[in-house]
């Protein structure tokens, strides 16, 4: 591809279809200039539909439904769930759930399905995947985790916690590709993403 060619795709808007600021945080590491929007999608998962499908799927959805408003973007998409022992944990919502998914997770395996999708909305073409991250909780008491909740209060987290902050100290092990996709946006993969559209982030 030649500068010019290079100069006119990276001219290209560059869409992030949420309203997460934590999304848009990892999003501006990239030093790359996007906007946002606010996707209206039913997060309910289908029938018999596990944590991958639902991801992918909806990183795919929040995609397409703010699509109609931008004519030439490469629009992102992402979803998060958490999973421990098959059973997904959704955003607690509040003080009680937290306390309750913490302690579930206390000296467990919990596994994190983030999905990504970019859609070009020049071509209709789109590219959804699913990244996965595991962590290994410490084994946690119950006013441990009430000081943590106090302190920093994630109950719009799925899982009860911010691992960029105090929540670190939740875990024993972390094992994934990406920590960025632990926070919500696997970032190493949409930089591959991008490459494939012309987007060169360096």
């Amino acid at each position: 591809m030649s500068e010019k060619q290079m100069s006119k795709e990276q001219q290209r808007q560059l869409v992030l279809a949420s309203t997460s600021p934590f999304r848009r945080e990892l999003l501006a590491k990239l030093a790359i200039s996007f906007d946002t929007a606010d996707p209206s999608v039913d997060e309910t998962a289908l029938e018999d539909e596990n944590p991958e499908e639902l991801v992918t799927r909806l990183a795919h959805a929040k995609a397409k439904a703010v699509s109609a408003d931008f004519e030439d973007a490469l629009i992102i998409g992402s979803d998060q769930v958490a999973v421990i022992d098959g059973e997904i944990l959704g955003k607690p919502g509040n003080h009680e759930r937290a306390m309750q998914q913490l302690k579930a997770a206390a000296g467990r395996l919990v596994t994190f399905y983030t999905g990504l999708c970019l859609l070009d909305t020049a071509t209709g073409r789109s590219e959804a995947l699913c990244e996965p991250f595991s962590v290994h909780f410490r084994q946690l008491s119950e006013s441990q985790i009430n000081h943590y909740l106090v302190k920093e209060e994630p109950y719009n987290c799925a899982g009860s916690f911010k691992s960029e902050g105090l929540g670190i100290a939740l875990f024993r092990k972390l094992e994934g590709d990406d920590p960025n996709t632990l926070i919500g946006l696997p970032l190493i993969r949409l930089v591959e993403l991008l490459e494939k559209s012309g987007i060169e982030v360096l």
